[in-house]
């Protein structure tokens, strides 16, 4: 299913779920009966705020869900703001016009006409990444042209087309054959025979219409509406759900809130197909992001775990083995799969622990403090005793901070955890306390327009009463002009 993939940069861009929160925008989670949203080409809005030091901004907006970037997606409304029928039917043309030129049903129609060609005339545009018919290829001709495409080609699109690498919008990072390998292994060692895979662009003309749905994950879109929205609900629900997983390489720079909101409507769908005596299981999962959201990720999902196996990828700058690449990839798996059930290669240096009955890195130690293999990033972690919890090699205590951090560290930077209570275990957006922060930052901007309004009372009256001392002595001035003169 599609959605745009994206590396890891914190590129500051409001109004984005693109963005992982850095620059003040965040998403209003909905709270009640879900507004409908207005809809961009990429599907129905999100709605986001501005925040400065934990108060909010009056006024709300929505924003593109998928780009984080407004030369991709320009789209940008405020929550409260009226839109004329004219501008209305102009955005319902501007989305039309930006949908992909075939639809499902005639990517699957050149499809079928494709594999039937015989080896020589089934040819691949590289230059335009499309299958070519017969009738294409005078349109092609100067092209660069892939011939004698093999069903095998057609069974594995990712080595056809070139991966997109605009960071901000649909660049796209390929497994290595090392992790590639290594999942479907997994998948295969634990009894799965059927895989969601949920992040897989651009394989609209290569897989029939009950094999792939064109899907946003940002925002649960389907847009080919029910008719896709009802396969995917089929998959799911096959076998009563049995031997289906899902897995997804969701855009690291992502918001975990919405991804997270669309992975439990999609585990909500399985639900539906199960008996009431399996009512408490959970759809497995696979969700492959860097270790440093696991906070995140465990507060949306509590029964949700992190391997400590590093998945690499071969067009990625960083997350590679090489000169290029880091020694230790940050990318890890997070999965609801009891982790003693994993097991993971111990020729590419992992070993069982069996205190904590699960596999870890060589390097990762365990601590008898912590009573667990503490790692996150593949290196030993030393125990602070001050913190009461292993930290990263690199760390040293600070006794102005009171915690472990980086040497060079500033003491007055911006510290994590929530601005409204303090704590460090959780966000803003899912403090306790936000509904009476939010009663409390709306009495001070109602203060604040009160003051606001006096003010410019005050300065209109004044500025009245200046005019009308001005013309005073104007008349004055004449007066004593035509005395003068007389």
């Amino acid at each position: 299913m599609a959605a745009p993939k994206d590396g890891l940069e914190a590129v500051e861009a409001e109004g984005s779920a693109g963005l992982r929160g850095t620059s003040g925008i965040e998403l209003v989670l909905p709270s009640g009966p879900a507004v409908p949203a207005p809809l961009c080409p990429h599907g129905p809005t999100l709605l986001f705020v501005k925040v400065t030091q934990g108060k909010e901004e009056a006024r709300r907006f929505y924003a593109c869900s998928a780009c984080r970037d407004r030369k991709d997606c320009n789209f940008f409304q405020w929550e409260d703001e009226k839109l004329s029928g004219a501008r209305l039917a102009a955005r319902e043309a501007h989305n039309r016009r930006c949908q992909p030129p075939l639809s499902r049903r005639q990517c699957v129609e050149r499809y079928l006409k494709f594999i039937e060609l015989p080896l020589t005339q089934r040819k691949f545009c590289q230059r335009c990444q499309q299958l070519l018919l017969p009738d294409d290829w005078g349109q092609h001709s100067e092209h660069q042209v892939l011939g004698d495409v093999s069903i095998t080609q057609l069974r594995k699109p990712s080595q056809l087309l070139y991966p997109l690498e605009n960071k901000k919008t649909y660049a796209q990072y390929l497994f290595a054959d090392r992790s590639c390998q290594f999942l479907v292994d997994l998948l295969s060692t634990l009894g799965f025979r059927r895989v969601l895979c949920v992040g897989t662009p651009r394989y609209s003309q290569f897989y029939m219409e009950d094999s792939f749905c064109h899907y946003n994950m940002f925002n649960h879109h389907f847009f080919d509406g029910k008719t896709a929205l009802e396969v995917c609900r089929a998959f799911l629900q096959e076998d009563k759900g049995k031997g289906v997983i899902m897995v997804t390489d969701p855009p690291f720079g992502g918001l975990v809130e919405p991804l997270a909101v669309t992975f439990k409507k999609l585990i909500a769908m399985w639900k539906e197909g199960q008996s009431q005596d399996d009512s408490d299981k959970e759809l497995p999962i696979f969700w492959i992001f860097p270790y440093f959201f696991e906070s995140r990720i465990c507060q949306f999902f509590p029964s949700f775990r992190m391997l400590d196996y590093q998945v690499d990828y071969d067009n990625h700058a960083l997350y590679k083995h090489g000169k290029t690449g880091r020694k230790q990839s940050p990318v890890r798996i997070f999965t609801n799969i009891p982790l003693n059930k994993i097991i993971l290669p111990t020729e590419e240096g992992y070993r069982f622990c069996s205190l904590c009955q699960r596999y870890v890195s060589l390097e990762n130690q365990h601590c008898e403090h912590c009573n667990s293999c503490p790692s996150k990033d593949g290196r030993k972690w030393n125990h602070c005793f001050l913190c009461k919890k292993c930290v990263k090699p690199s760390w040293i205590h600070c006794s102005i901070c009171n915690h472990c951090a980086v040497p060079d560290h500033s003491c007055q930077g911006p510290k994590d955890g929530c601005f409204i209570c303090g704590e460090l275990d959780h966000k803003r957006s899912a403090c306790p306390n936000i509904a009476t922060s939010k009663r409390a930052n709306k009495a001070v901007r109602k203060q604040k327009q009160r003051k606001s309004n006096k003010m410019k009372m005050e300065t209109t009256k004044g500025q009245s009463m200046n005019h009308t001392s001005a013309t005073r002595r104007k008349k004055r001035r004449e007066r004593a002009h035509q005395y003068l003169c007389s």
